[in-house]
């Protein structure tokens, strides 16, 4: 069967409904309570290449399901309604159509990094090891 629509015909659309965010506005507001940066890469990419600080680490994969109160995956932090939760993936096309899903799914307080991690690394954004962002989480939950 043919391939009707490719990805990028996909990504565009996406990238036309979503709020989308350079790395210079996400830095900025990185200290910023109300938002929540959300890596949504695989474990084999984090391994390779680190987060960004704070990140929460939820793949792809799992995204819909951890936003879901009806989902036995639910993740909490997602119904935080005063939170931005800002995604970002390798290059911005899986955090552009992630983001346009959990937009069809309800939530209005979502948007994506443009280029994504690549586009981070490239300006110098902080980037933090798994080892680091381990660690950093077990503070967090111990404080």
């Amino acid at each position: 069967m043919p391939i009707t629509q490719g990805f990028q015909v996909l990504v565009d659309q996406a990238m036309a409904q979503v709020t989308t965010h350079s790395v210079e506005t996400v830095r900025a507001r990185m200290s910023d309570p109300s938002v929540q940066i959300v890596d949504i890469r695989d474990p084999r990419e984090l391994e390779r290449d680190g987060t960004v600080p704070g990140a929460l680490l939820a793949p792809r994969g799992m995204l819909e399901f951890w936003v879901d109160p009806a989902s036995p995956y639910f993740k909490p932090v997602f119904a935080d309604e005063s939170k931005q939760f800002i995604l970002f993936c390798g290059a911005g096309w899986r955090s552009a159509l992630a983001t346009k899903t959990l937009q069809d799914m309800g939530m209005t307080n979502v948007a994506h990094i443009d280029g994504g991690f690549a586009a981070w690394k490239k300006v110098g954004g902080p980037v933090v090891t798994m080892e680091q962002h381990k660690a950093e989480s077990a503070a967090r939950k111990g404080a």
